[in-house]
């Protein structure tokens, strides 16, 4: 296998940001608004190259992981550099997949959960940008962490808080659909954004 860092100067972009060219060997996960994800071939790793601009988050987002190493709810860093870093492939299925297939979500992953952001305030940390992508359980027990990029941001975030607020109220009815449409969970998120939720279910 190549070096992490001849794998990560192989991804090329172009002016807006979009992914030009790849060595073959990086399998494209996904993108968020600083960087691609990708699997490193067969292995269970995988490297966040980020955007021109956006490099600091780089050094960041390491330094962050470095802080929070041998905790069981968040990824290993294996590696970084100036545009990059490799940390665990997680295989499993993000809450707003679960949301999306059915998939129950139980009192224990939420307090899994609880469990992960409060080892990071003891570390000195601000969890912040807790969303449904960013949390994923692995074969219905065991949850994980990730993109932990703002986790020193100073302003207070409500949005793990809001998450379980919804959780309580609703999702445990007993007769609250527990398999939810993309095009509901997407209309909720952006209505949630753009603060039009609270005054409707109590956040």
């Amino acid at each position: 296998m190549k070096p992490f860092y001849e794998l990560a100067q192989s991804v090329k972009f172009d002016g807006k940001g979009m992914l030009l060219y790849k060595d073959s060997r990086l399998q494209f996960i996904g993108r968020g608004r600083s960087a691609y994800v990708f699997r490193i071939g067969s292995t269970y790793l995988a490297m966040k190259v980020f955007l021109p601009h956006r490099t600091k988050e780089a050094k960041e987002e390491a330094e962050i992981y470095r802080i929070l190493q041998n905790h069981p709810s968040y990824p290993e860093l294996h590696g970084a550099g100036e545009n990059y870093l490799v940390i665990d492939y997680i295989k499993g299925t993000t809450i707003y997949q679960c949301l999306h297939t059915g998939i129950d979500i139980r009192d224990e992953h939420v307090q899994q959960v609880d469990s992960a952001l409060e080892s990071a305030r003891r570390k000195g940390l601000n969890p912040s940008d807790i969303h449904l992508h960013n949390i994923i359980l692995i074969n219905g027990q065991r949850i994980k962490v990730i993109d932990v990029a703002r986790y020193r941001q100073q302003k207070e975030c409500s949005q793990w808080e809001d998450i379980k607020k919804a959780y309580t109220r609703y999702y445990r009815l007993k007769y609250f659909p527990k398999k939810i449409p993309r095009f509901v969970l997407n209309m909720i998120a952006a209505s949630y954004k753009r603060n039009l939720l609270g005054p409707l279910i109590g956040f």
